[in-house]
């Protein structure tokens, strides 16, 4: 039984937009909280309410600025100081995925060290979607619950009714997803090999599979620079694709890729909420799909001790 039987929800400010509308599908007021900051850059997160007893979700994705990751942290030191009965983070975008190994000498393993960070504050549980790989749920010594945008992107590609679909993989990392997708569409899959010569910079790329005469769906789990997403679809609709769709759960779009998504032969970029679409960019062939009703799905079973397997579609 909860001491108080109360649960609240509370929002860093890089996210408070998509927590409103979690909290509102919850059919809950969102908690109140404010930020001092300093005039050196340091701040220091409130709870303008009491948290005593309650089970507080912080809902905070940590892209950066890295402020978004220290926030989550000294809000979820606040809760547990404040006697916070359990407190879970509520972590759409889960930052520093991409630092899930030592891919090279004497480079660090974020990943593990952002899981550090997170249990060092306390929280008792985290809530994440789309983790760059998935065995960063086993740097956490506590629950994680890992869910799938697959459940937003499965109808909406049904609902397209396209024919002669295909799905691609845009790398090999990326082919567990495809193949999922695959199976459950009942279509072809691609595989696409590229190479970098340093990060955020692809050299060449080919497709294995066919591509002639496809509707092709291409899935990864975030969309950072852009360069191997507008590639895949350049090289397709050169090779012979009748259209491309591009479909992340992360619209992370730094650097030009906004401007190279515009110029691009993609049809379409379906992305969530879990990161906002920056301002005044060209945004005309983006599709964004609602998390709120996801979370807050999964957020009441946490709460109520159901399960969560269904959600789990790959």
């Amino acid at each position: 039984m909860h001491p108080t039987n109360q649960v609240k929800f509370f929002a860093g400010r890089g996210t408070r937009y998509l927590a409103e509308a979690i909290a509102k599908s919850f059919n809950i007021e969102l908690g109140r909280s404010s930020v001092t900051e300093f005039s050196d850059g340091e701040f220091q997160p409130c709870f303008d309410e009491s948290v005593r007893g309650a089970t507080v979700f912080i809902i905070q994705s940590t892209f950066p600025p890295v402020d978004n990751l220290f926030e989550l942290l000294l809000m979820i030191d606040a809760a547990r100081r404040a006697s916070a009965y359990k407190i879970v983070a509520v972590i759409p975008y889960f930052g520093w995925a991409r630092q899930d190994r030592k891919d090279k000498p004497r480079v660090s393993i974020g990943a593990k060290l952002v899981a550090n960070l997170l249990c060092a504050a306390h929280v008792d549980r985290v809530l994440t979607m789309d983790l760059h790989a998935d065995q960063i749920q086993g740097f956490f010594d506590i629950p994680v619950d890992h869910i799938y945008s697959s459940s937003l992107f499965l109808p909406y590609i049904k609902n397209l009714k396209l024919e002669n679909l295909s799905i691609a993989a845009p790398d090999m990392g990326g082919a567990k997803r495809a193949n999922a997708y695959s199976k459950i569409l009942k279509s072809p899959m691609i595989i696409c090999h590229k190479s970098r010569e340093r990060a955020n910079e692809v050299t060449s790329m080919t497709a294995i599979g066919e591509v002639e005469g496809r509707n092709i769906v291409v899935l990864d789990d975030m969309i950072d620079t852009a360069g191997t997403i507008t590639k895949i679809a350049d090289m397709m609709i050169e090779k012979g694709a009748l259209s491309v769709r591009a479909f992340a759960a992360h619209p992370v779009l730094s650097g030009p890729a906004y401007e190279r998504i515009a110029e691009s032969k993609l049809e379409e970029v379906i992305v969530t909420d879990t990161i906002p679409l920056r301002k005044n960019a060209d945004t005309s062939k983006f599709n964004v799909l609602s998390t709120a009703d996801l979370f807050a799905d999964i957020i009441n079973k946490i709460y109520n001790c159901g399960a969560i397997s269904s959600t789990f579609v790959m």
